[in-house]
């Protein structure tokens, strides 16, 4: 495996820590605050941005666990967030306000960083189901991938210290689900010497840990091998079947399972029937299927971006086959599925269609039904149990998000718990705020509450278009544009394009109150290697593929052009992670179409990516640069390798902003690529967070500053005409 070219005079910005590298950081950082962030606009701007994320009259996103719904809940008081939880029934009459007396104090993640001195960041957590009487709390340090997971009381409402027996992991990119109340299953690297990592940084065995005993000496009961992505692990609490994976890239995964009864500790698995390209998912009896291309079963074909469901009772009994699926959903050019939610008597699918979403629900049949065949009758009939409902009274044109169906819900718990198949959703659209919409078994809906607007969207128009790219291949993008005269504005663009990734119309309220409401307009470009369109959409730009989604990109700067909706003075861009990398061809290969580009979290090395933090687990995604990848489509285009001199050609203003704690894309990108920017004679804004992760913020002051950041900066470097 190669290292670094020797020529390369950045190299020792990649050293994350070190004295020289903070001292850099810190010295571009304050000349970009001094610039952006001072000036009577710019603290305005801070001062209503923090206002916004900080209001305490917003929705809280609700989980259902048992009869209560929990929820993180960030404000002016609370900037790292409490994790809190309020009963069902109350959440059931409307949604409960910030200061409602039901809400209940669990974590309170700025007093316990206080007592510790340590800048956590809540992560998440596991509760066991369905006893709901602990928890597995997942901390960051400053918004890191990598966590902490300590073992919550959720009785007595306290961390169960490890003198009292309680689970403690240390910092690891880890998964963590409960077997039973002793026994974990865990999937970290654990060992110092890195013998239980894979190349990518994350974990290559799984163990079953007991408590009381040390995790690092937990017997192993699966492994994958040193240069898969990870593998992982979880345990099915309907049926007592414990399913494992290993990833052997970003997109393939090899899954196996433990029949009912076995002892991983003693058995060893059996590998599903299944391409390793299929996307597979557990549910108590059933197996999801979610191919990405097109896969032969039992005698049938079906494509990529099908839903399929079989019965787990077939593989337990007949390991080596699977039965003819169930169909419950068949992708169109328009279609696809974006999310797959199991209650306990329905399954709903998130579909997208022209990347606006809408629900479908399927009632799931008794176990006792004949569940084979049924592919030929249809979703909607009842010819295998499976049968179609009723999904009413959601809007149309707007972002649909599952965030709670409990399939454990236990009924006969004391005090009253969610009905198993009532579904919690969040609803928004570009200009519409988002609302909690409770999708009740009968397929009615009831708004429990909406977050008051943000911004005066009284003058915003939204309309879709599409942009023909160079391979005449239509292009999706929404323009949203703010209030005034008809005529070109100063517009941003914005755009991803990778790893399945869809651009849909939701609300954004920052956006709207900086950009929208002073008359600007924001385009979403949906391109290639996103998921808009389905599997073959992102596959459309995957390797020596990948040039399709920055033609994509280009395609739709020049209609936003010819269109009259902007011009090249006024036309900025911005993106980050994979957006980021997008950003970067944008500045060397279509410098000519933009006024400004504002990169964020970005890879930009493509020579190093894959040596730097998770790197190596995207090769899938963009090819080997330790192979022919390298001269064959890689090189053409990584931005770091493709910077010209001033003297040669002129580059639009560039905003880097990265985040020193990002532990997934490595912040020597960002570095790298402004030094040598800046050697080459143009002139970079740079601006590092100390902490935030790949999000690039840990609290709300920290997203106000960086939107403040950006938005200033298109603001400046935008014509006004």
């Amino acid at each position: 495996m190669s290292t670094s070219t020797p020529s390369d005079p950045h190299l020792h910005l990649e050293d994350i820590d070190s004295a020289a590298s903070l001292a850099w950081v810190a010295e571009h950082s304050d000349r970009t605050l001094a610039d952006l962030a001072v000036g009577e606009h710019a603290e305005s701007s801070y001062t209503r941005a923090k206002g916004i994320l900080d209001a305490t009259d917003r929705i809280a996103w609700p989980v259902l666990r048992g009869r209560f719904a929990y929820s993180v809940w960030k404000d002016g008081e609370h900037p790292r967030g409490l994790w809190r939880r309020v009963p069902w029934s109350v959440l059931e009459q409307g949604a409960p306000a910030s200061d409602h007396p039901a809400w209940e104090t669990l974590v309170d993640v700025d007093a316990l960083a206080h007592e510790e001195d340590v800048n956590w960041v809540y992560a998440g957590t596991v509760v066991r189901r369905p006893e709901d009487d602990r928890a597995l709390i997942r901390l960051s340090r400053g918004g890191a991938d990598a966590v902490e997971v300590r073992e919550f009381d959720l009785v007595e409402r306290r961390f169960v210290p490890a003198s009292e027996g309680g689970f403690h992991l240390p910092e690891a990119k880890c998964s963590v689900s409960w077997v039973d109340r002793d026994t974990l299953v865990l999937a970290a690297p654990l060992d110092p010497a890195g013998t239980d990592a894979t190349s990518s940084g994350y974990a290559r065995v799984v163990r079953l840990w007991r408590r009381g005993s040390d995790p690092a000496g937990a017997p192993v009961i699966f492994e994958g091998y040193d240069d898969d992505v990870a593998v992982g692990a979880g345990y099915d609490i309907d049926t007592g079947r414990l399913v494992a994976s290993r990833s052997p890239d970003f997109h393939t995964s090899q899954e196996s399972f433990w029949r009912p009864g076995d002892h991983p500790e003693t058995e060893k698995p059996l590998q599903l029937p299944v391409p390793e390209d299929c996307r597979v998912g557990s549910s108590g009896p059933w197996l999801t299927l979610r191919p990405r291309t097109e896969v032969e079963i039992a005698g049938g074909t079906y494509p990529g971006g099908s839903v399929l469901v079989v019965p787990w009772s077939a593989l337990d009994d007949d390991p080596s086959r699977l039965p003819e699926p169930t169909v419950l959903f068949s992708p169109t050019p328009s279609t696809t599925v974006e999310d797959v939610s199991w209650g306990r008597g329905r399954v709903v699918l998130t579909i997208l269609e022209d990347t606006e979403s809408r629900l479908e629900a399927f009632a799931i049949p008794d176990t006792g039904t004949d569940t084979t065949g049924g592919s030929d009758a249809g979703p909607s009939t009842a010819a295998d149990g499976w049968r179609k409902l009723p999904v009413e009274g959601l809007p149309e044109h707007v972002s649909i998000d599952v965030l709670s169906l409990d399939r454990h819900s236990d009924q006969s718990v004391d005090g009253g718990s969610p009905h198993p198949d009532d579904a919690v959703l969040a609803v928004s659209g570009p200009i519409v705020p988002p609302s909690l919409v409770l999708l009740r078994a009968d397929g009615s809906t009831t708004t429990l509450g909406s977050t008051p607007d943000r911004f005066d969207t009284s003058g915003v128009e939204v309309t879709r278009h599409t942009a023909v790219s160079d391979d005449g291949t239509e292009v999706p993008y929404t323009v949203m544009r703010g209030p005034g005269p008809e005529g070109p504005r100063p517009t941003i663009l914005y755009g991803y394009g990778g790893f399945t990734v869809s651009m849909r119309p939701s609300y954004a309220a920052l956006r709207g109150a900086l950009w929208l409401e002073e008359g600007g307009v924001y385009v979403v470009a949906g391109i290639r290697g996103g998921g808009e369109y389905g599997p073959q959409w992102h596959q459309a730009a995957v390797r020596e593929k990948r040039p399709r989604a920055y033609e994509d990109f280009a395609a739709v700067a020049r209609a936003l052009v010819d269109s009259g909706v902007t011009t090249r003075e006024q036309l900025g861009a911005t993106g980050g992670s994979n957006g980021g990398l997008l950003m970067g061809v944008m500045l060397t290969r279509y410098p000519q179409l933009f006024a400004a580009l504002a990169i964020a979290v970005p890879l930009l090395d493509m020579k190093r990516y894959h040596l730097l933090l998770a790197g190596a687990s995207w090769m899938a995604e963009y090819g080997d640069p330790d192979s022919a990848d390298w001269d064959d489509f890689l090189g053409a285009y990584s931005p770091y390798q493709h910077i010209r001199p001033a003297s040669e050609v002129t580059y639009p203003p560039v905003l880097m902003t990265t985040s020193t704690r990002d532990d997934r894309v490595h912040p020597g990108h960002a570095r790298k690529m402004t030094a040598a920017l800046e050697a080459a004679g143009h002139h970079v804004e740079y601006y590092e967070n100390v902490e935030g992760g790949h999000a690039g913020a840990a609290d709300n002051s920290q997203e106000a500053r960086k939107a403040v950041l950006t938005y200033e900066f298109f603001r400046r470097r935008l014509s006004s005409s």
